[in-house]
């Protein structure tokens, strides 16, 4: 199936065909594409050095400052009202960057992570500081000895003008890459082992199918990934509204 131009779009359209597509590549992984002793989770967090969010539990007994929006009880005075100040501004791009998921890998053995999936959002790309986030969390799983593909649907920018993969692999080995030109979108899959890795990539752009990829679930051990398949029946979720807009710019 061809895809899509989705920078004409919004980036919320993205992010619920991105949601689709992510639960589409979990369960056909689930299904029997993963040997018995692996498993495939969508999750939010799955980086070393993300904190837990803390979840408050138990009874209270005290009273909110009206003043300061304080819980006080028990010694220890806690936030529960929403901020008073309003914000100025906003970017959907960056929002929907909190919200995405990636699919991680694990071994049934200790639930070890072996491998992640992420799909590229727009809001990765969407500044400086995001672009370096997601570079060093992909440098991070490399060093972990963690497998990763990585699926770019979306147009280079200045912040990566070889694509993504170039811009992760410049910063890891401080080696440049050139991609073909005439075809933006990136899939690459790493191959970690002891702190080498090798990177099978490919390039596509708007109108051509997504090119298949292996994941690597082991060192020279892999599954093939199906990312033309999932994104065709993904697509079928997205409201006709804007499969129509998407069909017509192609």
């Amino acid at each position: 199936m061809p895809v899509h131009d989705w920078s004409r779009v919004d980036s919320g359209i993205f992010h619920d065909f991105h949601a689709t597509w992510i639960t589409g590549i979990k369960t056909s992984l689930n299904a029997g594409l993963l040997p018995g002793d692996h498993y495939a989770l969508s999750e939010q967090r799955i980086y070393p050095f993300t904190a837990d969010v803390v979840t408050l539990r138990g009874d209270f007994n005290g009273d909110v400052d009206p003043e300061t929006g304080m819980f006080s009880g028990g010694g220890t005075a806690v936030l529960i009202a929403p901020p008073k100040a309003k914000p100025i501004a906003t970017t959907d791009d960056e929002f929907y960057r909190t919200k995405q998921n990636r699919i991680a890998i694990r071994h049934v053995s200790d639930d070890n992570l072996v491998a992640v999936i992420e799909i590229v959002s727009p809001g990765n790309k969407s500044s400086r500081n995001a672009m370096r986030e997601f570079i060093g969390k992909a440098i991070e799983l490399f060093t972990k000895n963690i497998h990763l593909v990585i699926v770019d649907p979306h147009p280079t920018t200045k912040r990566d003008p070889e694509g993504i993969h170039g811009a992760i692999w410049e910063e890891f080995t401080d080696q440049p890459y050139q991609g073909p030109v005439g075809k933006p979108f990136t899939v690459a899959s790493y191959e970690v082992a002891n702190g080498g890795i090798r990177a099978f990539v490919e390039r596509f752009a708007v109108g051509e199918p997504v090119p298949e990829i292996p994941l690597f679930l082991k060192y020279d051990g892999q599954i093939p990934l199906p990312l033309e398949e999932t994104y065709r029946e993904a697509w079928k979720a997205v409201p006709r509204r804007w499969r129509a807009e998407l069909d017509a710019k192609l």
